[in-house]
């Protein structure tokens, strides 16, 4: 009995789409690029709940007739390539001629379309990639595609998107990349009917500002360098705009975004020892590249790309950047002051007091410098040695602790003391603090207790924040003297308007100043020294790493500000400052660990001490 048999297209279809359609996002990439191959100058997005509902791109391309409209939803049907031989010459964004036939299998879609040479375009219905409707209908030159109900008819792949809040922001990366890419069109970009973006032509640096905020702009250095094998320009970050997490950085081939891992490690070896080893600097590089040297045709999304002259690109992308960095003095320099430099005088052979005298020295024959050093070493041992022991006969001593911080310690317990007085002295209750840099120790009932200050700094500010994100009331707020503003790409924006409420538990007070312009007018308490910007873009970055539900968010918010402003591990306490860390860290829940599960204290037991001590 025979067992193999062909799929129906309809089942290929949609396995075809569980490679290249996987969210929202990957219908908005699909559908930007197709516009852009069509030679559109005007592109616009519109989504509604995320693009779970509803996805919209409308362009002002050569459109399509109308045996073209229905044969573009077939499997592998394009316009891009004819032979194989063709990968290797690509110019347009699409060539493998699945994305329009994978998005019918998985969604209802609308298409209106219209040539320039036609008088009225068609109309066309697709329902799980059957065509249901076809009918003519007056409409611009250029394509209107409509997507509805994406995995309406796979339950299973539909339950597992995200939150709206995620795909948005997923659905608005995409956007960016296509509208980075080619500067040289329009790009407008709708949530829900609200209108988020309206990017006009310009050169690359103005598209870059426009999408990710005008504080970007100082802190960008041009790139240029154009060799045989590739053309690189763009722009790389400073120093000073290097970010811990969440830095703008891209890489496109021939207008195309590409992740490139390897040359990515260039940037990184410039910047090596200029910036911290766990810093990121944004950068927003292209590439042009001869077609043939490159192959795009490895991964369905097109964004994993093999260059034939991998290793050479690297080298002059390394060179280009280093070259910048020094160009716009971004490497600091060694700058010696003038004014501490020795006055060296100058030869004058007229002059007859440098010119002809050599420079006349004294020579002391006398000296001898081993009787002089014997005796003031001898003078010294004599007079002061003594005075380096004074004090110990006394029944309490100083401990030094750090930066000259003086912690008085109990008296000494001597082997000749009598029982009863280590009774007496046990029983008096008081505490005492060592402070070695970062450790508090202290006598505990079973031996000493090592407290590490830092961590029991963070575990106290994240049990406050915490308590004040689940009560969601206003936190205790530090107003700034002048408020600091600071623009937000439209993509950090969404998820701005989605933490207010939070930030504004914590102590935030932030106001809208219209557009994507926001204001800090104040800080939670206690967090003064640190940069109120600064705080609230790694808040943006942090919660962009995780989902919408509260938990996880108010896990991130609090752990977040609880390091940024916990207690440094060298920094010196008073004996009152001691005293109350560990008066509030046991006040907490989980004294003994912090929020990430690293240890806070530690116990030697009297057997420890005792056998350290034999």
């Amino acid at each position: 009995m025979d067992i193999i048999h062909l799929l129906p297209d309809f089942v290929a279809n949609q396995i075809a789409a569980g490679e290249v359609i996987q969210r929202p996002a990957s219908v908005i990439k699909e559908l930007m690029e197709n516009s852009v191959d069509a030679g559109a100058n005007r592109i616009e997005v519109w989504i509604t709940d995320a693009g779970k509902t509803s996805i919209q791109v409308v362009d002002n391309g050569k459109g399509m007739s109308e045996t073209d409209a229905r044969l573009a939803f077939e499997r592998h049907a394009t316009s891009k390539i004819r032979e194989a031989s063709d990968l290797f010459k690509l110019t347009t964004m699409g060539f493998r001629g699945e994305a329009l036939a994978s998005i019918a299998a998985v969604a209802q879609v609308e298409l209106k379309t219209r040539t320039e040479e036609d008088e009225i375009g068609v109309w066309l219905t697709l329902n799980g990639a059957k065509i249901t409707e076809q009918r003519p209908v007056a409409c611009s030159v250029g394509a209107q595609f409509i997507v509805n109900n994406l995995f309406y008819n796979v339950p299973a792949r539909r339950r597992f998107l995200k939150s709206d809040l995620t795909e948005t922001k997923s659905v608005m990366q995409e956007f960016e990349r296509v509208a980075l890419a080619h500067p040289d069109k329009e790009f407008t970009f709708h949530r829900d009917n609200v209108q988020l973006l309206d990017l006009r032509q310009g050169s690359f640096k103005k598209r870059i500002v426009d999408l990710f905020g005008s504080s970007l702009d100082k802190n960008l250095l041009p790139l240029q360098v154009e060799t045989s094998l590739v053309k690189i320009d763009g722009f790389v970050g400073t120093p000073e705009s290097a970010r811990t997490k969440g830095a703008r950085q891209f890489f496109f081939v021939n207008g195309r975004y590409m992740r490139h891992p390897y040359f990515n490690r260039a940037i990184v070896s410039a910047f090596d020892k200029l910036i911290a080893p766990d810093k990121q600097v944004p950068y927003f590089i292209r590439f042009d590249v001869e077609p043939s040297r490159i192959d795009v045709n490895i991964h369905p999304t097109k964004t994993e790309i093999k260059f034939e002259d991998e290793q050479a690109i690297w080298q002059i992308l390394l060179a280009v950047v280093k070259e910048s960095l020094g160009s716009f003095n971004a490497v600091p320099t060694l700058d010696f002051e003038p004014s501490e430099t020795p006055e060296i005088p100058i030869f004058n052979p007229k002059d007859s007091s440098t010119g002809k005298q050599p420079p006349k020295y004294q020579i002391d024959k006398k000296y001898n410098p081993f009787d002089a050093l014997n005796s003031e070493t001898q003078h010294i041992n004599k007079t002061y040695w003594e005075e380096l022991y004074k004090g110990l006969e006394t029944s309490s001593i100083l401990s030094q602790g750090t930066e000259g911080t003086q912690v008085p310690v109990e008296p000494l317990l001597y082997a000749d003391a009598s029982m009863k007085e280590k009774q007496e002295w046990e029983s008096k209750n008081s505490v005492t603090y060592f402070h070695y840099d970062r450790y508090i120790l202290m006598p505990a009932s079973s031996g000493l207790m090592l407290i590490d200050q830092s961590r029991a700094h963070v575990r106290i500010l994240y049990d406050r924040f915490m308590q004040q994100l689940e009560k969601k009331a206003d936190g205790v707020s530090h107003g700034l003297l002048f408020p600091e503003l600071f623009q937000l790409p439209a993509s950090q924006a969404v998820v701005m308007r989605k933490m207010m409420d939070d930030f504004k538990a914590v102590g935030f007070d932030i106001s809208s100043c219209g557009g994507n312009t926001y204001a800090v007018n104040g800080v939670p308490a206690g967090t003064e020294k640190q940069n109120a910007v600064d705080m609230v873009t790694t808040l943006l970055g942090k919660y962009s790493e995780k989902d919408a539900a509260s938990e996880v968010v108010h896990t991130v918010i609090a752990l977040t500000l609880a390091k940024a402003n916990a207690i440094e591990p060298n920094q010196s306490l008073t004996q009152d400052e001691m005293s109350k860390l560990v008066e509030d860290l046991f006040s907490c829940s989980t004294p003994k660990y912090t929020p990430e599960g690293k240890s806070v204290l530690a116990i030697l037991d009297k057997n420890k001490l005792e056998m350290l001590l034999k």
